[in-house]
C-alpha cells in the first residue's frame, strides 16, 4: 500500500515550494505571536492549575526530534506526576492513567497542555502543521521518518496523522501518514488540517492514553487513503 501512495504523490516546482515555505513561516510567526498575546490570560490560569494539580513546575520541557534531525526543547503544561518517566512516549506506558494528574486528563483532552508550544512555533522549532515531534527514544518511528523524508520539515502542533486517527494510529501507519504529508504539503492541505484539528479537539476524538493504542493495524492505512482519494 505504501508503494501505491508514492505513485499518487505530487511534488510542487521548486519556486512554488519556496513561496509555500515563506508563506507558511510568515503565518507561523504572525499567528503564534497573536495567539500568545490573546491567550496569555488562559496560559497563566492553566499554569496555576497545573502547578497546584501536580504540585510541581507547571511547565514540562522535553527533548524532541526536530527538523533535519536536530533535537529541540519542546514545552508543554505538566499533566503527569513528576515521578513519571520523562523520556518515554505516552503510548509506551502500560500504566499511563496512574501518572496523569486529576486535572491533567481534562487538559489533555482539550489539548490545553499543548498551548506553550506556541513559543516553540514563534522561535522556529515547530510549525502549526507538520509531523508531531517525538521523543528521541522512539527510534522505530524516527527511522521510518528518516527514510520517507518527514524529518526534513519542521514538526507541527498538529499534523496529517493527528486528523487521521490521532492516538489510535499505529507507529507504522503514523510514519506513512507523515510521509504522505511531506510529499503533498501545500497551503490548502495545511488549512484542511487546521480545520479538521478544531473538530478533533472540540469533540476530543481518538484520544487514548497508554499502550492500549496499538489496537489499530495496517488496515487503517488502506481505509484512510481510500477515503481521501474517493
Amino acid at each position: 500500500m505504501q508503494n501505491a501512495l508514492v505513485l499518487n504523490t505530487y511534488r510542487e516546482p521548486a519556486r512554488t515550494q519556496t513561496v509555500y515555505a515563506f508563506v507558511k513561516r510568515s503565518f507561523d510567526i504572525i499567528c503564534s505571536l497573536l495567539l500568545i498575546v490573546l491567550l496569555m490570560p488562559v496560559l497563566l490560569v492553566v499554569a496555576v492549575i497545573s502547578a497546584v494539580d501536580t504540585k510541581s513546575n507547571p511547565l514540562f520541557i522535553q527533548t524532541r526530534m526536530g527538523r533535519n534531525n536536530r533535537p529541540f526543547r519542546m514545552i508543554k503544561f505538566r499533566t503527569m506526576s513528576p515521578k513519571a518517566p520523562s523520556n518515554m512516549a505516552t503510548h509506551r506506558f502500560t500504566d499511563a492513567l496512574d501518572y496523569i494528574s486529576p486535572v491533567g486528563g481534562a487538559l489533555r483532552k482539550l489539548s490545553l497542555d499543548e498551548l506553550p508550544q506556541l513559543f516553540n512555533i514563534l522561535i522556529g522549532d515547530m510549525s502549526f502543521v507538520g509531523p508531531r515531534p517525538v521523543v528521541l527514544t522512539e527510534t522505530d518511528l524516527l527511522r521510518m521518518r528518516d527514510r520517507n523524508g518527514s524529518l526534513r520539515v519542521r514538526p507541527g502542533l498538529t499534523g496529517w496523522a493527528q486528523v487521521n486517527g490521532r492516538d489510535l494510529v499505529s507507529v507504522a501507519d503514523k510514519a506513512v501518514l507523515d510521509g504522505y504529508y511531506v510529499d503533498n504539503m501545500s497551503l490548502s492541505m495545511d488549512w484542511q488540517i487546521l480545520q479538521r484539528t478544531v473538530g478533533y479537539v472540540l469533540r476530543a476524538r481518538d484520544i487514548s492514553e497508554g499502550a492500549t493504542i496499538g489496537a489499530v493495524t495496517g488496515e487503517y492505512r488502506l481505509t484512510a487513503y481510500q477515503e481521501k482519494s474517493a
